[in-house]
């Protein structure tokens, strides 16, 4: 069930009988030679549309943009500042919690949005708490990329040349969503370097074709399909767990 397909009343009858959305969250980043720019905001996009169709979840619209200012060395990458982030999602949940949803669940898929997107819940929460009231909603961010199923797959399909960034499996569940996007591109090194970094001007110099400790040349649709399963079966545990949990927490 997509937000952006439904009426109102659709939305209304939703809220009948449950409170709870999935809000994909990702990035507009470089992903290596072969690996496409929306890639962190189509993954969880992708799995979390398949979540709803499967049971009946209601799928709010992607967060495409996230905080990615360390890719800016790169074409085409595209960031907000960890406060225009905050805002966002802010006034997302505001917006949601205002018509009834009291169960908001983000579904991640770039590690540079994790402190912001926690910040941004304990911004909410707190502005609950100085009110001198209860929060009446529940936020979860959880990242795809990080499920036991997902994690699972990915350690058989890849071993240790999964890497951190431009991933075999990120870039494999992409293929597996357009295929007609897939490439086939010569890694050299095989296996990309992996180190810290601080900023956009420091990650090009240490990581130029934008690759952190990953081999994503074996990247393809067939193990997409496999980590789409996975990821699905993840999500679905996890929201249910979510929304199931804190309704027992508040009787």
């Amino acid at each position: 069930m997509r937000l952006d397909l439904c009426t109102w009343q659709e939305v209304e009858r939703y809220l009948e009988h449950s409170r709870g959305i999935i809000i994909p969250i990702g990035s507009h980043e470089q992903h290596g030679p072969n690996g496409l720019i929306g890639t962190d905001a189509i993954c969880p996009e992708v799995i979390a549309r398949g979540v709803g169709e499967r049971h009946q979840v209601l799928v709010g619209p992607t967060l495409g943009v996230g905080m990615a200012q360390h890719h800016l060395g790169f074409a085409g990458s595209i960031s907000l500042r960890p406060s225009t982030l905050m805002a966002v999602v802010a006034d997302v949940v505001s917006s949601l919690v205002r018509h009834g949803f009291t169960h908001i669940y983000f579904l991640n898929g770039h590690g540079g949005n994790i402190a912001t997107v926690t910040a941004a819940f304990s911004e909410l929460y707190a502005e609950q708490s100085l009110a001198g009231g209860a929060a009446g909603f529940h936020l979860k961010l959880a990242n795809w990329f990080l499920g036991r199923r997902v994690m699972e797959v990915t350690d058989f399909l890849y071993g240790g040349s999964n890497g951190s960034h431009a991933t075999a499996a990120e870039v494999s569940l992409t293929y597996y969503a357009y295929p007609d996007a897939a490439k086939q591109v010569e890694m050299s090194p095989r296996v990309a370097p992996d180190g810290p970094f601080r900023d956009s001007a420091d990650f090009r110099s240490k990581f130029p074709d934008g690759r952190m400790g990953s081999d994503p040349s074996s990247a393809c649709a067939e193990h997409g399909e496999q980590l789409f399963e996975a990821a699905v079966e993840d999500t679905w545990r996890t929201y249910s767990q979510f929304v199931d949990g804190a309704l027992r927490a508040a009787r």
